[in-house]
């Protein structure tokens, strides 16, 4: 097969007219989703038949480069992508099997100073963030807005603050599944990324919990609970910055979670929230706890109604012991101890580059040979990295098995019937339910492999870069648009990371400062996302009122993203480039 380079203007030899044809499959994808409302999975095969056409007829790709180029993205979005997505999902699954997860709700009914907006911020913010961190894709929306009804607090704000409070550790979700996805496209260093991501999004973390007061009780919640909520932003910003530079970007958003987490029990211990009891009258917490089968904190037991959060006396009587409390949080913090080990141990042997030297490259076959650069050189984009070892999915397996022995041998209970072989079954369990979104997720990076492969995404990046400096101030939009609408920012990173890279080369501003801009834009972009609005929605029996939900929480999410859009610019000038590592 003949050599193939991709070109910037192969549509009448005009950048602009290339960029604009070369949008055809992103505005595919997006009315379908958006306009249409067709599901994912459809919108991204659709789009994905637009980007093959676009690249053959306009963009002169041979039809056999560019169905090998949807292959390698196709192979790359099921591994290691999908496969850390199920991974971090099943081991959630495990800690439901085994009864834990109940107890881990619980903890957070015995925290919060006995205030039930401060423990409705822990949850969505904190516990959120734990979920995010191994889940993601929508599933911390729903558990944390389920949770929030449980406490009493009125449908309509609990779901807008559990969506708000999903924005902080998006980036950093699944693992870091943005980060390395989008450096699994660009080929640039995902800990540069991570670090650059690192220095933005902890600066609206910071701030996400005195919002939330706002959303839960406004005015009179943020004057009674403000110290609260900036020692768990500000702890939990802390965390982020430092664990994504000098720790491991993949753990960022457990121990971010942790932290904050853990600077809320401390701080309660010397501090009170005022107006408690008034509170829970305003919010009406009595009314809708007694509606929801429970009785707010504090006033004792609740019934053992699925889905509510059971109070320090469990459902079958017994309380929670420290044993027990430490039993919830040992998958949180053994996930810690196996990436830390992995991704830092040098004692003896140095593990990471061991792990590393399992890594299988493979040269994807003629695609490899006959896609070159300008340089005639093959591009490197081309050859896949089989990390059968050293993957996080795989580290993820192998807590999760820790995680089932360690749970099967403490089944004291007897009830929940916790056996390793349960939790391995679950594993094929968990990849059946996750097969739409698996297939989404498989469609859009044969998307992303062929508009990048063809000179689709360069040709829009080029044009874009068009704007010199201030496309800096552009590139969060993208990454908001991105995930927007497809509910992911690894999604958005998927479309639109390549993109950065070009633009940022082509403008003279750093790639990692954009690529991170638009992984930083996208997390305030789930938040209105179609997606996440009919989960959050659904999760407090507020069926068909996304309309209203959107409206309760657009305005935090175009103001966010203007901040957002302000710094990662500053941060391209004299201003705040001092911020970048």
């Amino acid at each position: 097969m003949d050599h193939f380079t991709p070109s910037t203007d192969p549509v009448l030899n005009s950048v602009a007219w290339s960029a604009i044809v070369g949008l055809l499959p992103l505005l595919t994808f997006f009315v379908l989703l958006a306009v249409v409302r067709t599901k994912a999975h459809v919108a991204g095969a659709f789009a994905l038949l637009v980007a093959l056409a676009v690249g053959i007829l306009a963009f002169k790709m041979p039809a056999g480069l560019a169905l090998l180029s949807a292959t390698q993205g196709g192979v790359f979005g099921a591994f290691p992508v999908l496969w850390i997505v199920v991974m971090a999902v099943w081991l959630y699954q495990v800690t439901v099997l085994s009864g834990r997860f109940e107890d881990l709700r619980r903890v957070f009914d015995v925290i919060g100073g006995g205030d039930v907006r401060l423990q409705g911020v822990l949850i969505a913010f904190c516990f959120g963030g734990l979920l995010e961190a191994l889940a993601g894709f929508g599933a911390p929306v729903a558990i944390t807005a389920t949770m929030l009804l449980a406490l009493g607090l009125p449908p309509l704000r609990a779901a807008a603050a559990v969506l708000v409070a999903n924005t902080a550790p998006v980036a950093f979700g699944a693992m870091a599944i943005p980060i390395t996805t989008a450096a699994g496209l660009t080929g640039l260093h995902a800990t540069d990324i991570g670090a650059m991501v690192g220095r933005q999004a902890p600066l609206l973390a910071t701030f996400v919990p005195l919002i939330l007061l706002f959303i839960l009780d406004g005015r009179k919640g943020l004057k009674d609970c403000w110290p609260a909520a900036l020692v768990i932003g500000f702890s939990f910003a802390a965390a982020q910055f430092l664990c994504s530079n000098f720790f491991s970007y993949e753990l960022t958003d457990i121990m971010a979670s942790l932290v904050g987490l853990g600077a809320a029990v401390l701080f309660f211990r010397f501090w009170k929230p005022r107006g408690t009891t008034a509170a829970r009258d305003r919010l009406g917490v009595a009314a809708e706890a007694a509606a929801a089968g429970t009785t707010p904190a504090g006033q004792g037991p609740r019934s053992a109604r699925s889905g509510s959060v059971a109070t320090v006396e469990a459902a079958d009587g017994e309380s929670l012991t420290p044993a027990r409390t430490w039993l919830a949080l040992f998958p949180y913090f053994l996930v810690i101890v196996v990436f830390g080990i992995a991704k830092l141990w040098k004692l003896g042997v140095d593990l990471p580059a061991a792990l590393a030297a399992t890594d299988v490259k493979v040269p994807w076959p003629v695609l490899h040979d006959a896609l070159v650069g300008a340089d005639g050189k093959p591009l490197s984009s081309t050859v896949y990295v089989f990390q059968w070892l050293s993957s996080p999915g795989t580290l993820l397996l192998i807590t999760g098995l820790i995680v089932a022995a360690v749970y099967a041998r403490f089944d004291d209970r007897g009830r929940f019937h916790m056996t390793v072989g349960n939790a391995v079954a679950e594993i094929g369990r968990t990849i059946f339910k996750m097969r739409w979104a698996g297939l989404t997720i498989i469609t859009v990076l044969a998307l992303a492999y062929v508009m990048n492969n063809s000179g689709q995404t360069v040709s829009i990046g080029v044009w874009l870069a068009g704007t010199g400096s201030f496309f800096a101030f552009l590139s969060p939009v993208l990454g908001w648009l991105g995930t927007a609408v497809t509910g992911s920012d690894t999604s958005a990173n998927a479309l639109f990371a390549k993109l950065q890279q070009t633009a940022g080369l082509n403008a003279g501003i750093d790639p990692n400062l954009l690529v991170a801009g638009n992984t930083a834009g996208g997390v305030v972009g789930k938040l209105i996302s179609p997606q996440n609005l009919a989960i959050a929605a659904t999760a407090v029996n507020l069926d068909g009122q996304e309309s209203v939900l959107l409206r309760k929480v657009v305005g935090w999410s175009v103001g966010l993203l203007l901040v957002l859009c302000t710094i990662v610019y500053l941060q391209s000038t004299p201003v705040l480039g001092w911020m970048l590592p």
